[in-house]
């Protein structure tokens, strides 16, 4: 039997294929990450840019995900959830960020409790509304001024590393953490031209 002829890129198409299936998408690789460090708490206040991680945290037995019904919540309960013996993460998007500095400073911060977050960043590249781009200027800056941890993850190369250390540190430290996932990693939110 003949093999499939080489395509332009000089590669097979089974060779192609084979490469696809070997690259992982970036939210099975937290979810990964997550268990190797023993979060099983997921509180979230839905977005579409994290979907495909909500999904995967409730179809898998080891964690305990459910929605909220605003960030300063779900926030709440994760601290909650530390304080009781559990680790746990709120995921959110840019705009529900704006919400929560005064929770930051008053709880996580003040107390010494190592609240995960992840943050879907919107408000930069394409983006059409001024609410979101005016939380996305202002939210580093703020996580700044509380003295909180932060990093951008921007390349599937660096995730897994990023977001481990992250774990890592803020539980050794008891501090907080904030991990915004760039469009550059996720795609982001498609925006009709």
């Amino acid at each position: 039997m003949a093999s499939a002829a080489p395509t332009p890129s000089g590669t097979h198409p089974e060779a192609r294929a084979d490469a696809r299936a070997d690259v992982r998408l970036w939210h099975d690789i937290v979810r990964e990450t997550l268990k190797a460090n023993d979060v099983r708490l997921v509180t979230y206040v839905p977005d579409n840019v994290l979907k495909g991680l909500i999904a995967s945290v409730h179809a898998d037995p080891f964690f305990t995900a459910f929605a909220c019904t605003r960030e300063e919540e779900a926030l709440g309960i994760v601290a909650g959830a530390w304080m009781g013996g559990m680790r746990g993460i709120l995921l959110m998007q840019t705009s529900g960020f704006a919400t929560l500095a005064n929770v930051l400073a008053s709880l996580p911060v003040a107390f010494q409790i190592p609240t995960l977050m992840m943050i879907s960043e919107r408000g930069t590249l394409g983006e059409f509304n001024i609410g979101q781009a005016l939380v996305c200027r202002t939210m580093r800056p703020v996580l700044t001024s509380l003295a909180v941890e932060h990093h951008t993850l921007t390349r599937l190369d660096e995730l897994e590393f990023t977001v481990d250390r992250s774990i890592k540190q803020a539980m050794a430290t008891r501090a907080p953490v904030a991990l915004i996932l760039s469009p550059l990693l996720t795609g982001g939110k498609v925006f009709k031209a």
